[in-house]
């Protein structure tokens, strides 16, 4: 299986990190965030591309869709700092080769005094870990 859910992690941690610090980062659901502005960065698909599986029924490639959760709970900004965050994760998503593919706010059901934005990326990643728009 073609994985780059750890470098993608570590690339946009170590970006977020630098810009943002402090910030929680997480690449799993956790059910409300301890801390606060919070990320969660995971993979939800990673699927063979069939258009490139060879006769020996190896991957070449896969297309992986991975969802980020943006959160804040600040008293007044919470939605802007949102939005900020997650301008960052799109500009660094972008120049890794990443497609956009939504941008939501989402309701938080734990806590109305969370702000929550939800984006997708999808790409083509081929064996050797380069990413392809489509």
């Amino acid at each position: 299986m073609i994985d780059i859910e750890i470098e993608l992690f570590n690339l946009l941690a170590t970006a977020l990190r630098a810009e943002y610090s402090p910030i929680a980062i997480h690449g799993e659901q956790v059910k409300t965030p301890a801390t606060f502005p919070c990320v969660i960065i995971e993979e939800k698909d990673n699927s063979m591309y069939a258009k490139t599986q060879d006769s020996g029924d190896l991957e070449n490639h896969v297309q992986v869709m991975y969802e980020i959760g943006v959160y804040s709970n600040k008293q007044t900004g919470k939605k802007s700092q949102c939005k900020e965050i997650m301008a960052t994760i799109d500009a660094e998503m972008k120049e890794l080769g990443f497609t956009r593919i939504s941008i939501n706010p989402v309701p938080n059901l734990e806590s109305a005094t969370i702000y929550r934005l939800i984006a997708r990326y999808r790409a083509v990643v081929s064996k050797d870990k380069t990413i392809f728009r489509r």
